[in-house]
């Protein structure tokens, strides 16, 4: 089956020298929640713009339903909805006007139904015949997302959708995207909220200076790459950890009162009974204790250090 997008070694140099993207290979499946991740000035920007045919590559190919996006850029880009990271429309335009006018762009008849419900759904229906110019920050950021489905597109790119959009409203659109997802489009979005991929994403892949790290299955991501804590509180503080507990790699915190455990929830074994045992023969009392696990930040925050 047709991937909803192929990527194959796609290189971008920018005229300056700047080497904004380094062979990447990427396939998207069809009706996914695809999440990029990357620090600013990652590629994630410059990727999603060539996809949706608003930059040109140096080399490689891409294909969208199995379009190439340059010989059959017409029917490619017309699969695609692209929610950017700056607001860019019309200012004395309306919601109504804007998203009307978004989807004969796309050569689409006119469907007031449609566009009802979408802008029903972003909570700006009430608003659709006033300015832009009128509408808070919250309000223009979705109704980039309604001019971006007007034209009922099946792929769907958001590139920090939820910058400046207040909690509520943030859950209420990822309603939408689940929702979206759920009728078969296909979404790939950029965030900072990393714990929104956390919730969201079907799967991941990490960017960083233009090389795609990794993609990975979310949940499979966090299980091999996921690591647990082990926190005991101390009953009396202690100035150096006792050479007799040095093979299970503890680290000292809160000033000698705790002592953190690392370990591999996949191991055969953990370990812990073992620490216990070690400890009360070294005679380290502990009052207390508990166990975190990797959050996906943890996780993208250890792969980006490692490439630095």
């Amino acid at each position: 089956m047709t991937s909803a997008i192929s990527v194959s070694h796609l290189n971008k140099t920018y005229a300056s020298g700047f080497v904004a993207l380094k062979d990447i290979n990427l396939e998207i499946r069809h009706g996914e929640i695809f999440a990029l991740l990357g620090p600013n000035g990652a590629g994630k920007t410059t990727l999603i713009g060539i996809i949706c045919g608003i930059v040109n590559p140096t080399s490689g190919s891409v294909t969208v339903n199995g379009h190439d996006i340059i010989a059959n850029y017409r029917a490619a880009r017309s699969l695609i909805g692209l929610v950017p990271q700056e607001l860019s429309t019309d200012m004395f335009s309306s919601p109504w006007t804007t998203t009307s006018f978004s989807r004969g762009l796309f050569g689409r008849p006119p469907n007031p139904a449609y566009l009802q419900k979408v802008l029903s759904e972003l909570s700006l229906w009430d608003r659709k015949d006033n300015k832009i110019a009128t509408l808070s920050g919250g309000m223009k950021r979705r109704l980039m997302i309604a001019k971006a489905l007007s034209h009922e597109p099946r792929i769907l790119f958001l590139d920090e959708p939820t910058a400046g959009v207040d909690v509520e409203l943030r859950k209420g659109m990822w309603e939408m995207v689940r929702t979206l997802r759920q009728s078969g489009v296909t979404i790939i979005l950029t965030t900072h909220y990393i714990e929104e991929a956390e919730q969201m994403a079907d799967r991941i892949g990490v960017i960083n200076k233009g090389e795609l790290i990794l993609v990975e299955e979310k949940a499979e991501l966090m299980r091999k790459l996921g690591k647990k804590q082990l926190t005991l509180e101390l009953r009396e503080p202690i100035a150096a950890i006792p050479p007799e507990l040095a093979k299970h790699k503890l680290t000292l915190a809160d000033d000698g009162a705790k002592l953190v455990y690392t370990y591999d929830t996949r191991a055969e074994r953990t370990g812990i009974t073992s620490l216990i045992d070690d400890l009360q023969a070294a005679g380290v009392r502990f009052k207390d204790l508990s166990t975190t696990e990797s959050s996906l930040e943890d996780i993208f925050v250890g792969l980006v250090r490692q490439q630095q």
